[in-house]
């Protein structure tokens, strides 16, 4: 599959048989320039009424067979902590296996708090953030931001639940070595499955803002726990930064496939002292780090990051924004940017390059032009592709290295609104998730819940655009 996937010419379309098939025509985009016609079939593969989340994770199972979810907004309100349940579906059959499905108290407060799951890269497995049991919200409160963990569970229907990463959050001494304060979120393997890396939010230190972490297993675990946690980036506190310092970083994702690096999204403080900028960071982690010589923090402290960790800045961008996302080379990271007129487009850059280098191969290049700003990017296998959503429909771009890169072609082209993007591990099919109405509407019930849709990918077409 790492063949140049252009050259290739070789039809991947799979029969999609199920209930509810919907035909795309791809006549002409609202976007972008018209292109030949491209038909392919996207197909519902769940129907219940609850909601499906996919949450713009990596869920697609290593065989590609399933797809993992939670069930967030499906009673009271869209709060992560009334999230019912972590599940899975059966692709070709429509098949339902629920995951893990504890005990929940349902309100305005309520834990424990289950979501934004993604399946480990290799294990029949996945991870997702849970919070606080009910038999623990007497003295850690309910579920929030600052108050959850990272678990993982058994992917097989049995419901065998591990421990990752410990929360301690005591005043009255340090905080346990290799645990965290606070809560962890949007737990994502690297590609090897060696590395967690989570976005963090603080309890004991709330003058920071969210920033980034990894963990990774070690002997020296707190007892009854697999991972080691350590942040990647100590933040400035909220308000008080200097020029060039971050206060925030988010959107992070790895960038190869050894968790050796990861980008992210950081707030900084402009050259004036007063206005802030978002733009493109890198942090480099070697893979010989030695975790524990993180400082966990304790009451007065907020936690640093391991020796050996460096943060590279490579835009100078004022609105660089979206979940970014490395090339699976990882010589390449695409993100999200805004173009002269104020519309988030998809930018891409050499992951060692800097919008500031003499070379223009080392500067960010703008890959689309649509009129609606874009989301949702994701990487084909070959790295000759980059997938977005603009105004509810997919594009697929063309990154590869000849004449045509820059290309954009539509997927979809019509109405619906698709989010929470995701591309098979063999590049063959996208799931996203669709708002649909349900069958039977109940007083007092939602009258939509997100569903989960898939499509087949004809690179037959696809390729033939580019001619």
């Amino acid at each position: 599959m790492k063949n140049n996937f252009k050259n290739l010419g070789l039809t991947m379309v799979m029969l999609l048989v199920g209930v509810c098939t919907f035909t795309t025509s791809c006549k002409k985009t609202n976007v972008q320039e018209s292109f030949n016609e491209i038909s392919m079939k996207e197909k519902q593969i769940t129907f219940g009424d609850i909601t499906h989340a996919l949450d713009n994770n990596d869920n697609f199972s290593p065989d590609g067979n399933f797809l993992c979810y939670d069930t967030r907004g499906t009673v009271y309100n869209n709060n992560l902590a009334n999230c019912k349940s972590i599940e899975k579906v059966e692709i070709e059959t429509g098949n339902i296996t629920v995951l893990w499905k504890p005990p929940s108290v349902t309100g305005e407060n309520a834990a424990p708090g289950v979501a934004a799951v993604s399946y480990h890269p290799k294990e029949d497995k996945v991870i997702f953030i849970h919070g606080p049991f009910l038999e623990e919200v007497e003295e850690r409160g309910y579920y929030d931001i600052r108050n959850r963990t990272g678990k993982v569970v058994s992917a097989d229907g049995e419901g065998k639940l591990t421990n990752i990463d410990m929360r301690d959050a005591s005043i009255d001494r340090p905080t346990t070595p290799g645990a965290q304060r606070g809560g962890t979120h949007r737990h994502e393997y690297s590609r090897d499955g060696s590395r967690i890396g989570f976005t963090y939010d603080d309890y004991l230190q709330k003058d920071y803002d969210r920033t980034i972490g990894y963990m990774e297993a070690n002997e020296n675990s707190p007892k009854g726990y697999t991972h080691y946690f350590t942040l990647l980036l100590k933040p400035a506190k909220k308000g008080e930064s200097k020029p060039g310092e971050i206060e925030k970083a988010y959107s992070d994702s790895w960038v190869d496939k050894n968790g050796n690096e990861r980008a992210f999204i950081g707030k900084i403080r402009a050259e004036n002292g007063i206005n802030y900028e978002t733009s493109l960071f890198v942090a480099e982690i070697p893979k010989n780090v030695d975790i524990t010589t993180t400082f966990s923090g304790d009451e007065d402290n907020y936690p640093r990051p391991p020796k050996g960790v460096k943060i590279r800045r490579l835009t100078h961008s004022k609105n660089d924004d979206g979940i970014v996302r490395g090339s699976y080379d990882g010589k390449r990271i695409a993100y999200l940017s805004k173009d002269e007129f104020g519309v988030k487009q998809v930018f891409v850059i050499r992951t060692d390059g800097s919008d500031r280098s003499e070379d223009p191969e080392q500067r960010p290049k703008q890959i689309t032009n649509y009129k609606s700003d874009a989301s949702n990017i994701r990487w084909h296998i070959t790295d000759d592709w980059v997938f977005s959503i603009s105004n509810g429909n997919i594009f697929t771009s063309y990154v590869g290295n000849d004449n045509n890169f820059g290309n954009v072609i539509p997927i979809t082209n019509d109405d619906r609104e698709r989010g929470s993007l995701v591309v098979s591990p063999d590049g063959k099919r996208l799931a996203y998730n669709i708002e649909m109405p349900v069958k039977e509407f109940k007083e007092g019930s939602k009258k939509e819940f997100m569903q989960i849709f898939v499509l087949d990918l004809d690179w037959e077409k696809i390729v033939l655009n580019l001619n």
